[in-house]
């Protein structure tokens, strides 16, 4: 502040992670973006809670304070999904845990509204844009109200913020009362039932949702169908003292403010403050990979992406993509590989269909889901021609995809070239894939295509990369005790793995975050879409017992393994027959599992 003359701030952004001046972090990009329209602002990362100290640093901002629990919910930062303490963080320095309170949001508001209680005070990042509705917290096992009201902040920012916080930020610098700022898109405020706007929908209030799952699966329901930037509608809900307004979705970004958003002047590290630390490890992940769009239009019930970045692809353009990718090649310490090129889904380069951009995505439909939508573009041509111009750029030896392909929207493109051109150019040995699970029933639930496609593409993958001469895998991401899997269900998992001889290290426990349609499912035992009942694995020990079948070969899981199997009736998958996952010790077990990948 000393040295660019200033004596005070404009904002303070205070951020649950530790800072990290990078475009994957939002406590850099609205900072950046701020800036870029004027304003001043001060960072204060990971301030101690405890007391007022770290709050009070840079002063009485002089337009108000923006708050956000950091990349992700704070309560997930700090338990598992079997609700144990994590040991690590890595937004944090040296990857330590410790340095953010849990309900991070509400803990940072309080602080704030103690040292300076008329300042203005604007939450947003994934915590608040997931939790703006009453929502089922799965770490207390029990619906809470609006995390606006639990936090009594002024203003609430849901997905992606720059548009909304400019346009505050503004509202604000003209001397409007943060109390008077109410009509602007992608935010949250609170009303009384005398000051709704005229032609709200009124969802079931939180009293109705605590107390009655078919009311909580229809509050659900009705806004989850209103996330949509151009057909969207204003909602509200009653939340005791006050109604949560939520205006409709942000319009989406151009491409050129895309490219003005990802072309400020990021240092593209973390803060020096922390290199005695051992730096920040969330960096080491995105380093050197670019981020080319946001969105995602494969809406898995699990993922709360639909929700916060929406459904409507937004993109660079590929020259701003280059200037970033020649950015990467100067700095000291790059090997000419770039790590990834893409975004929530690195090949969902381009909306699902022209009508998105005019009219919004399908409110009675999804694009890919049952069946891909008659009106999809599938068309792959212009993210691989991206991928051939960075990879053709001085400096560049290779040009990774590690953010996720959808094998099955790769395959309705219908190009077999596209396969040999991924595994020739674009896969580091390793390929990374999300089928999450094979029974029809659960990945009806998940919203994911069956194991007939995911079969289709390791044929096709496997075709490519012998016809290539190259010796690479397929990693598949996998999910046990999703709302719907029964120990039945995990054993035909279990099965399936045997079959393709994958033995993965880990796995992924489904975690209800909040404001998900799977965590709907899972905390009502019902999809809120359909109404159809929906069986869920809610005790530890079932969860454990799914967990252990898909990692059926560590010796550890045995006992589990083989009282999942008496369970299921199934015990003819124990002994020496053909096909059996538990087969009789001979001589001393061995430690851990074969490996990860499978070919």
């Amino acid at each position: 502040m000393d040295r660019r003359g200033w004596d005070e701030v404009d904002f303070v952004f205070i951020s649950g992670d530790a800072y990290v001046d990078h475009p994957s972090f939002a406590n850099a990009v609205i900072p950046r973006f701020l800036e870029s329209r004027g304003f001043r602002v001060g960072v204060i990362a990971q301030p101690d809670w405890r007391s007022l100290d770290d709050f009070l640093v840079m002063g009485r901002p002089r337009l108000g304070a923006l708050l956000s629990a950091g990349n992700l919910d704070s309560m997930l930062s700090h338990y598992t999904a079997s609700k144990k303490p994590r040991s690590d963080d890595p937004y944090s320095p040296g990857g330590k845990a410790g340095y953010r309170p849990q309900r991070a949001t509400t803990v940072y508001c309080n602080r704030v509204k103690e040292a300076w209680k008329d300042l203005p005070v604007i939450i947003g990042g994934v915590e608040a844009s997931l939790r703006r509705f009453a929502h089922y917290d799965y770490w207390s096992d029990s619906v809470k109200r609006s995390i606006l009201v639990d936090s009594k902040a002024d203003l609430l920012v849901f997905g992606m913020g720059e548009r909304a916080i400019a346009e505050i930020a503004g509202a604000l610098s003209r001397g409007t009362p943060a109390e008077d700022i109410r009509s602007v898109r992608g935010t949250c405020f609170r009303a009384k039932e005398s000051e709704l706007p005229e032609g709200a929908l009124r969802i079931p209030s939180f009293d109705e949702v605590s107390n009655d799952k078919n009311a909580f699966c229809e509050a659900f329901r009705l806004q989850y169908l209103e996330q949509d930037p151009i057909r969207g509608r204003t909602v509200a809900q009653d939340n005791g003292a006050w109604f949560v307004v939520q205006n409709p979705p942000a319009s989406i970004l151009s491409t050129h403010e895309m490219d003005e958003i990802y072309g400020l002047p990021y240092a593209r590290s973390p803060h020096p403050v922390y290199d005695g630390s051992g730096g920040v490890p969330a960096i080491e992940e995105v380093r050197f990979s670019i981020t080319a769009h946001r969105g995602c239009f494969g809406s898995c019930s699990f993922c709360s992406i639909t929700s916060h970045q929406g459904r409507i692809i937004q993109r660079r353009s590929d020259e701003s993509i280059i200037r970033e990718a020649l950015i990467l090649t100067e700095m000291p310490d790059f090997k000419g590989y770039i790590h990834d090129v893409g975004g929530p889904t690195a090949n969902f380069h381009i909306p699902a269909c022209g009508k998105q951009v005019s009219q919004g995505a399908c409110r009675d439909r999804e694009c890919l889901w049952p069946e891909p939508c008659p009106m999809l573009d599938t068309s792959h041509s212009d993210y691989f021609e991206l991928l051939r111009k960075l990879r053709g750029l001085p400096g560049v030896k290779k040009v990774f995809i590690r953010s996720g392909i959808r094998y099955d929207h790769l395959l309705d493109a219908k190009d077999p070239a596209l396969v040999r051109e991924l595994c020739a150019h674009h896969v580091s040995g390793q390929l990374k894939v999300a089928p999450e699970h094979v029974s029809e029933n659960v990945m009806r639930l998940m919203r994911k295509p069956g194991k007939g496609v995911f079969m289709k593409f390791k044929e096709a993958f496997d075709r490519a990369n012998r016809d290539l001469g190259k010796e690479q895998y397929l990693v598949p991401y996998l999910m046990s005790s999703h709302p719907g899997a029964t120990l039945s269900d995990a054993v035909e998992l279990a099965e399936f793995l045997r079959d393709i001889g994958c033995n993965p290290e880990q796995v992924q426990d489904f975690i209800p975050t909040p404001g998900t349609l799977a965590t709907c499912m899972f905390h009502t035992g019902a999809d809120p879409m359909t109404g159809e009942g929906v069986y869920v694995p809610k005790t530890a020990h079932e969860r454990k017992l799914q967990r252990a079948l898909l990692q059926y070969r560590i010796p550890q899981n045995r006992k589990l393994v083989e009282e999942a199997l008496k369970t299921a009736g199934r015990a003819d998958l124990t002994g020496s027959r053909p096909g059996a996952l538990l087969r009789p010790y001979r001589g001393r077990p061995k430690k851990g599992g074969r490996g990860a990948s499978m070919r």
